[in-house]
């Protein structure tokens, strides 16, 4: 990003043809409306981004980067009236007002996931993203990651893995008690082995939410682990953002959040956490995957067409409208984190 002044636009460019559809989806999904106002916000998030990488500053993989920094932008213009005046959108209780409504950073019952995702190196952070929440083909992220498909999957499962891992470890570090850290132990194994917790430990969750929301949180590595990782990164819309991808023809049936009358701790599902690429693949009327020339990756001319034709049309006003309403430093207490 600091190179020749040629080779800096080409790289610019690069990006945003890989990452500005995702980026304007999910605002779409912030704002509640489609339109220039997502396309905007969409701009400044790659304002914010870019012009942080710019300056040496780096923070995991580029597309959750990117993610946060639409969030974190309706926020803060929600809360500014002057913005809200010339975005209507940010208005809306399903959007910019309902957002702004919500407490900052992850959910209580995520904050192991956050401290675990956080602490994973980039690329590791971008397999698991691109792979999971994504629902993209093995080859993309490899892509991005200079290796091959071989070599990419490996370091999936090794992801995934340090995830969990990093899950566990969070939730010994920050036990409140010792009985907590006690039953480390006995929370992980029993769930990742897809069998019953034992009668005191669910006794003890009962009581705990720390341990509660552990067992939770490690039971959704089985078949849960996009909506996990959507709800620890992005929070709000996460649900909504995941059905928008287009790895995905129809809404998944996430696993339910557990009802407050159920057994606590319970693991999602047992048994052998299934590849992106074999839930992609999954058959049946459920859930069905484009596949051949229908996939998303495809990079024929009706693919590239429409990414010209918006960064062409649109993209050069947007980004001097982010860019002022970026430098007049909108709602300062909530400004995104360099």
């Amino acid at each position: 990003m600091n190179g020749p002044e040629d080779g800096h636009h080409h790289a610019v460019a690069l990006l945003l043809a890989r990452h500005w559809r995702p980026t304007r989806d999910y605002a779409v999904v912030c704002l509640a409306a489609a339109g220039s106002s997502a396309q905007l916000v969409a701009t400044a998030a790659f304002h914010q981004v870019l012009g942080r990488m710019a300056g040496g500053v780096t923070g995991g993989a580029l597309r959750p980067q990117l993610l946060v920094a639409v969030r974190d932008t309706v926020r803060a213009w929600a809360g500014d009236d002057a913005a809200c005046v010339a975005l209507s959108e940010l208005r809306k209780t399903t959007g910019g007002r309902g957002l702004r409504a919500t407490k900052p950073g992850p959910p209580e019952s995520r904050w192991l996931a956050d401290r675990a995702f956080r602490a994973l190196p980039g690329a590791s952070q971008c397999l698991l993203w691109h792979a999971e929440a994504e629902a993209e083909a093995i080859n993309i992220p490899a892509g991005l990651l200079g290796i091959d498909a071989a070599t990419a999957t490996t370091a999936l499962a090794q992801a995934r893995e340090q995830f969990r891992a990093g899950c566990v470890r969070a939730h010994r570090e920050l036990a409140p008690t010792p009985e907590c850290r006690f039953y480390n132990r006995l929370l992980d194994v029993p769930i990742r082995r897809g069998g019953a917790l034992l009668p005191e430990v669910r006794r003890h969750l009962t009581v705990c939410a720390h341990c509660r929301y552990a067992a939770e949180q490690l039971g959704r590595f089985e078949d849960g682990l996009p909506l996990l990782l959507a709800e620890t990164v992005l929070g709000w819309g996460a649900r909504r953002y995941l059905d928008s991808r287009p790895g995905r023809v129809a809404p998944e049936e996430w696993p339910p959040a557990p009802a407050p009358g159920s057994q606590p701790g319970a693991p999602v599902s047992g048994g052998r956490h299934r590849t992106g690429a074999e839930r992609r693949h999954r058959t049946g009327p459920e859930r069905r995957y484009r596949t051949g020339p229908e996939r998303r990756h495809r990079t024929g001319p009706e693919r590239r067409h429409p990414v010209a034709v918006a960064l062409g049309v649109g993209l050069t006003s947007l980004a001097l409208l982010a860019t002022v309403l970026v430098a007049r430093s909108w709602s300062d207490d909530n400004a995104v984190p360099a």
